[in-house]
C-alpha cells in the first residue's frame, strides 16, 4: 500500500478485510462492515474505491443459487 492515498474510511475497510482473511473467514460486506465499525450501508463506497485502486477485488459466489452476497478479497502484492 506504500503510495497510496487513503481515506480514513478506505484504511478501516481494507484493514478489516486483511483481519478477516488472516482469520480464515470470509470478508462478506456485513462482516466487514462489523469488523470496522462502519456501518453496512456506508462500505460500499470505500470497497468500490480500494477496488478501483487495485487493493480490493470483488468475488462473486461460486455456487450458483447460494449466494451471500459478494466477498471482497485483499489483492496479493506481486
Amino acid at each position: 500500500m506504500q503510495g497510496v492515498d487513503l481515506s480514513e474510511a478506505e484504511q478501516r475497510v481494507y484493514g478489516a478485510v486483511t483481519a478477516l482473511e488472516a482469520r480464515g473467514e470470509v470478508p462478506y460486506p456485513d462482516a466487514i462492515a462489523r469488523e470496522s465499525g462502519i456501518a453496512e450501508d456506508d462500505i460500499h463506497g470505500p470497497l468500490h474505491l480500494l477496488g478501483e485502486k487495485n487493493l480490493l477485488h470483488r468475488e462473486d459466489s461460486p455456487l450458483e443459487g447460494l449466494d451471500f452476497g459478494p466477498r471482497w478479497c485483499a489483492v496479493q502484492p506481486a
